[in-house]
């Protein structure tokens, strides 16, 4: 009994790793869509070109989509299962810490209106300033929102006032692309 036990224990290993690492598959025109919330990482989204997806932190089920633009303008894009309580500023917390302990300078924070605007969500941002050469100041700038049974977060980083415009069209793409693919899904 025991043989069989662990015999069966050993099959079904190998296909719960598979499901827990596999997060997204394809999907046409090389997309990526992130199989629990149906969000859709396009190849390209805005100006900036998907470079890679992947866990982020598997022990809360957090997956991400990682994009960059010409200039050294990066961005990131986390889906998390929407907890209990949903509060964007405990759950980018450790990203503030590291903003932090690195130098960073928190320059605000506020409730920005992105998406489209016919359908509008409003996302919780905060910017931290890097570093500042003369007439460039690079920022990093954070931002999250719930939007159906997930929280959809975007940590951007570029070069103000250079890449404001570039920085608007990737947030405001990312959660229009949230608010069609995932508030679209049967929760």
């Amino acid at each position: 009994m025991k043989r069989i036990i662990f015999f069966l224990a050993a099959l079904l290993a190998p296909a719960q790793a598979q499901d827990i690492s596999d997060a997204f598959t394809d999907a046409p025109d090389n997309a990526k869509q992130h199989i629990a919330s149906g969000f859709v990482c396009p190849l390209q989204l805005a100006e900036f070109e998907r470079d890679a997806v992947g866990q982020k932190d598997p022990g809360i089920g957090a997956d991400y989509c990682a994009y960059s633009a010409l200039d050294s303008v990066y961005g990131t894009i986390t889906l998390t299962p929407l907890p209990k309580t949903y509060d964007p500023k405990a759950m980018l917390a450790p990203d503030f810490a590291v903003q932090e302990g690195s130098g960073g300078r928190m320059l605000g924070e506020a409730i920005e209106v992105l998406g489209p605007k016919t359908a509008p969500l409003s996302v919780y941002v905060r910017t931290y300033e890097t570093s500042r050469l003369a007439t460039v100041h690079y920022e990093t700038q954070f931002a999250s929102a719930a939007v159906g049974a997930w929280v959809v977060e975007v940590e951007i980083e570029y070069a103000a006032p250079r890449d404001k415009e570039l920085r608007a069209n990737f947030m405001n793409a990312v959660f229009a692309l949230a608010l069609e693919k995932i508030a679209a899904l049967p929760h």
